[in-house]
């Protein structure tokens, strides 16, 4: 699968433009659908409502993020620093810990 370099909100991220991302966030959820977010620092972004599937987070700095209605599936986290998330209930335990451990993508539980 193909990582995306060109969506406008990773560009706004890896330049560190929080002020505007976070404006827009607070307007529109976030498209970080297969966006290569490796070793970004998002600790000031808002991403609590961000299409974050298939996400490629490797190395990330997400410390203190509230991603409890962010949609994970698929997102890999290998390495990140994740000291105090919040994350989506949809997300066992388990599937965080290999993917942070081993570097699999998370599966999110099917909601009904």
């Amino acid at each position: 699968m193909a990582l995306r370099k060109d969506s406008k909100w990773r560009l706004l991220l890896v330049d560190s433009k929080f002020d505007e991302f976070n404006r827009l966030a607070g307007e529109e959820a976030p498209d970080l659908e297969s966006c290569d977010l490796r070793g970004l620092d998002l600790s000031k972004a808002n991403l609590s409502k961000a299409n974050l599937r298939s996400a490629y987070l490797r190395y990330a700095d997400l410390r203190g993020l509230d991603l409890f209605y962010a949609d994970m599936d698929g997102a890999s986290i290998h390495e990140a620093k994740i000291s105090g998330v919040r994350f989506p209930p949809s997300l066992a335990p388990d599937e965080i810990s290999m993917s942070l451990h081993l570097g699999t993508r998370m599966r999110a539980r099917k909601t009904s």
